[in-house]
């Protein structure tokens, strides 16, 4: 399938904002789960936590139980997530070596891994720590340790590149961080599980079809039976 770069003109009105995407993503975690939030889109999911679960969130630089960022002016700088962003303390929360947080990953323990990616496959390839640009230095941090740690991997990214270019390939061209990890894709315009039949939409933004989403992705794509509109709240 040869798919075509589309200019940002052209992208349905009513996509997703990176804060909308996170609350869509945190809307999917089950009560009582571990997560991992990546670095970048992922780590706004802890602003958006149901209120009526208890989500634990993990950090590989060895915090467990943390909740959203703090108020302006309220930060400290001992409490921070793995992208050295502000975060707070729910009760019962705690520290630990990273070593420790690491052995939780590698363990087992991790429910759901939430990455973000520069690339994800039709098979549910995982690319997100490098692009080979020389100019932008490559970030292994946790991702490969998540992806084959974790129970499940969920991506959250935008649709297409800024390029235009789709992120959801037949074949990755990026270093692979891990091999058929995703199981579930969040972008700005749509909800994908990865299943071994193939990509199955679930949600998709209003005004979006699955012939235009199709358009913008490389692998061929399903519509599941009982596919919703998705519509998050203004944030």
């Amino acid at each position: 399938m040869v798919v075509e770069t589309v200019d940002a003109s052209q992208m349905p009105p009513n996509k997703l904002s990176r804060k909308q995407l996170a609350w869509r993503a945190a809307r999917e975690i089950p009560d009582g789960s571990y997560v991992n939030l990546g670095i970048g889109i992922p780590t706004q999911c802890a602003d958006h936590l149901p209120d009526d679960r208890e989500i634990l969130l993990h950090s590989e630089n060895g915090v467990l139980g943390f909740g959203p960022r703090p108020l302006e002016g309220q930060e400290d700088p001992d409490l921070v997530n793995a992208g050295k962003q502000p975060i707070t303390m729910l009760p019962g929360g705690s520290y630990f070596v990273h070593s420790d947080a690491f052995a939780m990953i590698r363990g087992g323990h991790i429910d759901i891994a939430m990455l973000g990616a520069f690339q994800v496959s039709g098979s549910g390839d995982l690319a997100n720590w490098t692009t080979d640009n020389p100019t932008f230095p490559p970030g292994v941090g946790g991702a490969m340790d998540l992806a084959a740690g974790a129970k499940q991997v969920w991506v959250m990214t935008d649709h297409v590149t800024r390029k235009g270019e789709p992120k959801i390939v037949n074949k990755c061209s990026y270093p692979l961080t891990s091999a058929g990890c995703v199981k579930r894709i969040f972008t700005d315009l749509a909800v994908i599980d990865v299943t071994p039949e193939g990509l199955v939409v679930r949600e998709m933004v209003p005004g979006m079809t699955l012939s235009a989403l199709q358009a913008l992705t490389e692998p061929p794509l399903s519509q599941a039976d009982d596919c919703k509109e998705l519509v998050a709240p203004e944030l």
